[in-house]
């Protein structure tokens, strides 16, 4: 089994088109040693992760400033608030530049938050201790220096 950048599971190279199923499987996936597994109480099997194993697909806003919390959801429904126990990192692409931001789910998993989502959160960022970011749950999440900003 495999999980596309895109957030798509496939099974011998074709994707898993019933979401009832994805949804199940993503039930079961642990991260151990940096490694992905779906683990029942008999069996417990590898899979790949392109990237990361979610895709956060929305967020909802809601307080202001350091008052401020953002929720995601997930591809799977999964739902999760951003701050200390949920952080939001960005990975800039050493070549490009290109940020790739993620928010941590549960026990070690992470998502990629998608691309629209994303523009919605800089759209919403501010500035704080010489870094552009956002703040949610408390705690603020450094997306880029402020003087690396165009």
């Amino acid at each position: 089994m495999r999980i596309a950048r895109d957030g798509t599971w496939f099974y011998q190279g074709t994707p898993i088109g019933r979401p009832g199923l994805v949804k199940l499987f993503s039930s079961i996936l642990k991260m151990e040693d940096g490694k992905y597994f779906l683990v029942t109480p008999v069996e417990k099997v590898g899979i790949t992760v392109d990237d990361a194993p979610f895709v956060a697909v929305d967020f909802e806003a809601s307080g202001n400033g350091e008052e401020q919390t953002l929720r995601f959801t997930t591809q799977v429904e999964d739902e999760v608030t951003a701050g200390p126990d949920n952080a939001i990192r960005v990975v800039r692409d050493p070549e490009t530049g290109e940020p790739s931001p993620y928010v941590h789910v549960r026990a070690g998993l992470e998502a990629l938050i998608d691309r629209k989502s994303f523009y919605r959160l800089v759209d919403i960022g501010v500035y704080h201790d010489g870094w552009f970011g956002l703040w949610s749950g408390g705690a603020f999440f450094r997306v880029i220096p402020s003087d690396q900003l165009p």
